[in-house]
């Protein structure tokens, strides 16, 4: 309680300070914090959203995708066509340079794409690269891309998540010489960092003419990693920071009350879930019983922790999926809180006096956790919370070391329920349930080129999965973003913040 009061007297005290010296806008220095490390950039070994956010800055794909119209626009690739429902070939752009003078061409595409699809090099969502079978050179700035199953999303997989490294380079330095000085053709080049801590990005002024990213209109950025929330709202009150994201709501309204700042919100794809561990690696755990997975679902009282520790527009979600995502099926079974049905439901499950489970969470708020535990307690379920980082959490829910693990997830900001059902349930290293009627579902869903089809495919297995409660979605995210009074900055549903597009007043 006195460390509460301390936080709120000391964000009260901050909103007195008087506006900051304008220092970004004076000297085009754009000036941002995250709360989370930023990882090294090499963009096919990150999981976080704030390096991914960075190397899109650094990076091109061969398309870009237009949020604002949802139409694909021509990037390192100027025109595209499917040539057969397994083969895309591209006519790529002359004229462009990397970096660090390299040409941009066939060879470079062939090159990054070949590489991060073999499972060699460790890409770190599957999802991303499964689809692609091998990349051809036709000419020296024409490519057939032959996939090994129709895909669906293909087009938004080469729309910035799939960037291009200059073959060269990437040869020599390999995934850590790219992660320590990466290198592409995007509108800003990294020019400084101290790993973790602080990145340096400077407007790179050979970017090719006719990008849709366009010429940036802010010389620098200035990424720092502050932990520390309070330090970031005095930074920014101050005028030593321009942006901050991920505001809770009772800090955006302080914080609005200033004349310093201006609060930016934007709904995003991202939904939290519960995951349940149902597979074959269940056995040992609760999870493996249908009816202990239902009592769960029971007990939460999602809209009570939404008022009390999410707000905003976030509300609940039933679904294995965001609604706002093609495919996303919502008419499927929902668990309203109910505690009584759930000790009725843990007592034919053979737990008449309540259980002991693990919930492992990671990048997700430790209120938001005790919350869920607190409830499942009221019923007679005993949660032990295991707090990780997302890179210790992810082999260990892999392993099936725990029954289930409290999450959230973008779908790489991607409209289309294939990115969230493809890597949870259709067989990859996040599917601990193992269900082979609901992967065949998603395989039908991934690859058919008739939407209705696809929605239909993956209703079936939106269904079956709530039918059988292997997975709690809880609710939605919108994200508040803290923003000087001087910066015009739009956020997008993608969650990615497009520093590129921002600009001073």
């Amino acid at each position: 309680m006195m460390k509460a009061l301390f936080v709120a007297s000391a964000a009260l005290a901050l909103l007195a300070l008087p506006p900051g010296a304008e220092a970004g806008k004076a000297d085009d220095t754009l000036n941002v914090a995250f709360s989370a490390e930023v990882e090294p950039l090499d963009n096919y070994k990150i999981a976080g959203r704030e390096g991914l956010i960075l190397t899109r800055h650094v990076f091109d794909g061969l398309l870009y995708k237009d949020m604002d119209s949802g139409t694909f626009k021509p990037a390192l690739a100027t025109a595209w066509k499917f040539t057969s429902p397994t083969a895309i070939e591209l006519d790529l752009r002359q004229g462009v340079t990397f970096h660090n003078g390299e040409a941009f061409d066939a060879d470079d595409v062939v090159y990054t794409l070949t590489t991060i699809a073999d499972p060699k090099y460790g890409t770190r969502y599957k999802i991303v690269i499964d689809w692609i079978k091998n990349v051809e050179k036709l000419d020296k700035f024409k490519v057939r891309i032959n996939m090994s199953k129709a895909y669906a999303p293909a087009l938004e997989m080469l729309a910035d998540n799939l960037p291009i490294y200059p073959n060269e380079y990437f040869a020599q330095a390999g995934s850590q010489g790219m992660a320590a000085k990466p290198v592409g053709t995007g509108p800003y080049r990294l020019v400084e960092f101290t790993p973790g801590t602080r990145y340096v990005l400077e407007r790179f002024d050979g970017h090719y003419a006719g990008s849709p990213k366009g010429k940036p209109a802010i010389k620098r950025i200035v990424v720092r990693t502050i932990p520390e929330a309070n330090t970031q709202y005095a930074e920014l009150l101050t005028g030593k920071l321009d942006w901050i994201w991920r505001v809770p709501p009772d800090q955006a309204k302080r914080l609005a009350a200033n004349p310093a700042v201006q609060i930016v919100s934007g709904g995003i794809m991202r939904i939290g879930y519960v995951h349940f561990n149902v597979a074959e690696k269940a056995k040992k755990f609760p999870t493996g019983n249908v009816k202990v997975r239902q009592a769960i679902m029971h007990a939460v009282n999602r809209q009570a922790i939404i008022d009390a520790f999410v707000g905003g527009a976030s509300k609940v979600v039933h679904p294995a999926c965001n609604p706002a995502q093609f495919g996303c099926a919502t008419d499927v079974k929902q668990y309203a809180y109910d505690p009584a049905a759930a000790k009725k439901l843990l007592a034919e499950a053979g737990f008449p006096n309540g259980l002991d489970i693990e919930l492992m969470f990671a990048a997700m708020p430790r209120p938001q956790a005790e919350a869920i535990a607190a409830d499942l307690g009221k019923v007679g379920i005993r949660v032990t919370l295991n707090e990780q980082q997302y890179a210790a959490a992810a082999p260990k829910w892999r392993a099936g070391e725990v029954p289930m693990v409290l999450g959230n997830w973008g779908s790489y900001g991607i409209g289309d329920v294939a990115m969230i059902l493809g890597n949870f349930f259709a067989g990859g290293a996040d599917d601990l349930v193992g269900d082979a009627e609901i992967k065949a579902w998603i395989d039908t869903g991934d690859t058919a080129t008739d939407p209705a089809v696809r929605k239909d495919a993956y209703a079936k297995a939106l269904k079956k999965i709530a039918d059988n409660a292997m997975w709690m979605s809880l609710w939605d995210f919108n994200v508040n973003f803290g923003v000087s009074k001087d910066l015009a900055f739009k956020p997008y549903p993608d969650e990615f913040a497009r520093f590129y597009r921002a600009a001073w007043k």
